[in-house]
């Protein structure tokens, strides 16, 4: 198998006998690694401390002393915020546990940052076994924000992080901007020419998903769905895109961001829904159990319908844990 988003750190990890990650001291050391956790240089000898000493012994307890002695509030602030979510990690049994204990029991002051890692990490270690560019590409949606654009009728989702690089490039070159096209249209749209390449350049996320212009990024996406389902809480589940929720009488259903939530909300209570609002659904799925008994017994064998939509930056900020936090399972599911 090829391997793919090497800097999420999955081959530092264990796996117990059911799969999942196991905590290792190489992990910690990599995480204390990152550009975000290395002391700048305007750092204080007491954090410069605190940190090669968490290099040495990555699970060691940190005292509020420790802590109280770091010069900077705003280091003092973000220390704590990092050794909460170590102290999560390191207490759970599986980084699939803590992600799950974390979306289901409150992220706390978790920044987003480090779930969209944890989330990563996860999501790489359930398709380890997937060797498709079309759903690896589409799976990269569960951990980071994407940028939607219209090029010749097709809606187009590229890395929201990268167009926003290219875009600071252009403003250094306005005469180039000028005559040129959005920026999504540097980057490539993956299809069979390139999609062979996707493993060379997975760190990169610079290949574009034509969402609209076909199916197969939709039922890429609907594949990532039941893979992290499955995974995350063992319920085997077949999901597909639609045109439309084609039952009136919904039984359920789950926002996968928090404008698709906010528009299903509304459907739901029978609200006058402008037409505006419900251009911004960009894709409905319906979900539906292998195993009828896995879902509550008003549900059985209904569909349970999926919603994605565009928010009011016209990005796709794609929420995992509602699909952990969000499913009517049975009491004993899950």
């Amino acid at each position: 198998m090829r391997d793919f988003w090497v800097s999420s750190g999955h081959h530092l990890l264990d796996r117990n006998a059911n799969g999942w990650l196991q905590l290792t001291d190489d992990f910690l050391k990599a995480y204390l690694a990152r550009p975000e956790l290395v002391p700048p240089p305007e750092a204080c000898d007491a954090e410069r401390a605190l940190h090669a000493a968490l290099l040495a012994d990555p699970r060691r307890a940190v005292t509020p002393v420790e802590i109280a002695a770091l010069a900077d509030a705003d280091a003092r602030e973000n220390w704590q915020v990092m050794l909460e979510f170590r102290d999560r990690l390191v207490s759970a049994p599986s980084l699939e546990a803590a992600y799950v204990s974390l979306v289901r029991n409150g992220v706390g002051q978790t920044p987003l940052l480090f779930l969209n890692q944890l989330t990563q990490v996860v999501l790489r270690n359930a398709l380890d076994a997937v060797d498709d560019p079309y759903i690896l590409r589409a799976a990269e949606m569960l951990f980071r924000p994407q940028k939607a654009a219209v090029v010749n009728g097709a809606l187009l989702l590229a890395d929201a992080e990268t167009i926003a690089m290219h875009e600071e490039g252009r403003a250094a070159a306005p005469l180039v901007a000028m005559f040129s096209g959005p920026s999504v249209t540097e980057l490539d749209v993956l299809d069979e020419s390139n999609a062979a390449h996707y493993f060379h350049r997975s760190e990169a996320f610079d290949t574009v998903l034509s969402f609209g212009g076909g199916a197969e990024a939709r039922r890429s996406l609907a594949r990532v769905l039941e893979i992290w389902i499955r995974h995350m809480i063992g319920v085997a589940v077949d999901i597909e895109p639609v045109a439309q929720a084609q039952d009136a009488d919904w039984a359920w259903f789950v926002g996968l961001d928090a404008e698709a939530t906010r528009i299903g909300n509304a459907l739901w209570r029978g609200d006058d829904v402008a037409e505006t609002e419900l251009e911004r659904v960009i894709a409905i799925f319906r979900l539906t159990f292998r195993e009828p008994n896995d879902a509550r017994h008003d549900i059985g064998d209904r569909p349970v319908w999926l919603i994605l939509a565009l928010d009011r930056d016209d990005q796709v900020r794609l929420k995992p844990q509602n699909l952990v936090t969000g499913l009517p399972l049975a009491e004993a599911v899950g």
